[in-house]
């Protein structure tokens, strides 16, 4: 993958280029201080993936996602701020990776992002109500509906979750939406639906699931709390 860090913090730059470089087939082709100028070299150039900072001067991390919406680069972004995580998610981010970062957080969203790439070269489909056709490592294998535990929706590709690695399909939330069971699954934000069994707790703004927080909308929550019973 070629990626780009974006960040107008000198050692978080310097981090996350040493953490890159324990990456096979991961290549920092540039780094920048400033988001702007990140925008006119992926105008120019082919970039797979893009290591982004939130706050910075001139042009924001989350200005620079909307203005690459008609581009295929994946964003993960990189920020020592929580609050933005709603915000972010709502963008069909990749991932979101608090500082300071581990080698560990980083490999997983490198691994989210990877996934994501890989099965733009394949065409995968969900063939029935019981289970999704995935490409993985070049095998088309049978994915269970009960094994996962939530759908994301990352532009033309939905993204779905299991206990052990993400698949990525190609198609729409909508289609996504149709085809999962409706006793088994609910829609809660507009980039996430969710396996109801698979909800470990409910919080303010959100729910988690196998320790992921999962923002839910407020269009969705009544439905949600329903299902849930909730009073």
């Amino acid at each position: 993958m070629k990626a780009l860090i974006v960040d107008d913090n000198d050692i978080a730059r310097t981090t996350l280029a040493h953490l890159a470089k324990q990456v096979p087939d991961l290549t920092i082709v540039q780094e920048f201080s400033n988001a702007m100028e990140a925008y006119h070299f992926i105008q120019k150039n082919e970039v797979d993936l893009l290591f982004l900072d939130i706050e910075m001067p001139e042009m924001t991390g989350i200005e620079l996602t909307k203005s690459l919406s008609g581009k295929d680069t994946i964003i993960i972004f990189t920020s020592s701020k929580k609050e933005y995580a709603i915000e972010a998610f709502e963008l069909n981010i990749a991932d979101y990776i608090l500082k300071p970062i581990s080698p560990v957080r980083f490999l997983q969203a490198v691994e989210k992002a990877q996934a994501i790439l890989d099965s733009r070269k394949d065409h995968v489909h969900i063939s029935n109500d019981e289970f999704l056709f995935v490409r993985d490592a070049n095998v088309t294998r049978r994915l269970k509906l009960e094994d996962i535990f939530y759908a994301e929706a990352m532009g033309d590709y939905v993204k779905f979750y299991t206990k052990e690695k993400m698949f990525a399909i190609h198609g729409k939330m909508k289609t996504a939406e149709e085809r999962l069971p409706k006793n088994d699954f609910i829609r809660v934000h507009r980039s996430f639906i969710v396996s109801i069994s698979k909800i470990d707790t409910l919080q303010d703004g959100g729910i988690v699931i196998n320790g992921t927080f999962i923002p839910v909308a407020d269009a969705y929550r009544k439905a949600l709390n329903t299902r849930m019973n909730v009073f």
